[in-house]
């Protein structure tokens, strides 16, 4: 079983209750039952092998695939009590490859503000223009169309995306391992950009396998070893 229970929780944003994942098909287990608090303020790295779980944990934090056992806690409530996309609008999951619809670069920042769960916020094309000046993208980047974007680009594209919505958690499942370092370098400056905004009431949990990269965006380290969770880096 695992972690996270030895860190004080009382400003957790996210958090977790002997959560766990099965393999429907096998049976096989995925994810022990895990504990894990997520506070405002952290940015939490997680490493491990390849098929430990991380991936898993990720997707099950975002929903995308429904817990076998235990329970997941937003701000304190079950996330089961909650409506799905008002939590994903605050927990935001940004995948390995990113996910571009059809269009420019405009109408892909533009597409989660024309969804209806989505209508009481407003795109914001200046902080949109800001976010990519700051990726180091320039002023004609925003009228690109998104199948000439290479894959750092269109991810670059997808983080803004996500961060336009003002998340308060997000959650990184590898967002880097396919880039070339000058777009790791964008990926990452966007991201302590968005953690420094309000530092005090963000967080991020980011699987990586590079450990430089864990303790250049980590305040702390989990690691993940055969479907279970532990405290710091591997011996």
């Amino acid at each position: 079983m695992t972690t996270g229970s030895n860190h004080p929780d009382s400003t957790a944003l996210l958090k977790t209750r002997q959560l766990g994942q099965v393999d429907p098909s096998t049976q096989a287990t995925l994810l022990l039952p895990t504990d894990l608090s997520i506070n405002a303020g952290e940015r939490v790295a997680l490493i491990g092998a390849s098929g430990s779980g991380k991936s898993v944990l990720l997707r099950t934090l975002a929903l995308l695939d429904a817990p076998s056992t235990g329970d997941i806690l937003w701000l304190g409530q079950p996330v089961s009590a909650l409506p799905i996309p008002d939590y994903r609008a605050q927990v935001c999951y940004l995948a390995q490859r990113a996910a571009l619809v059809d269009g420019t670069v405009l109408d892909n920042l533009r597409l989660p503000f024309s969804l209806r769960h989505n209508r009481q916020r407003t795109f914001d094309a200046h902080k949109a223009t800001a976010l990519l000046d700051l990726a180091g993208k320039p002023r004609n980047f925003i009228d690109k169309h998104g199948a000439d974007l290479s894959g750092g680009e269109a991810q670059v594209v997808a983080l803004v995306r996500a961060l336009l919505l003002a998340p308060k958690v997000m959650l990184f499942d590898e967002p880097t391992s396919a880039l070339d370092p000058q777009s790791v370098t964008a990926v990452e400056a966007l991201v302590m950009n968005w953690f420094n905004e309000s530092p005090g009431a963000r967080a991020c949990l980011w699987v990586t396998h590079d450990h430089q990269q864990a303790q250049r965006i980590g305040t702390r380290t989990l690691t993940m070893h055969q479907g279970n969770l532990l405290d710091g880096n591997p011996a």
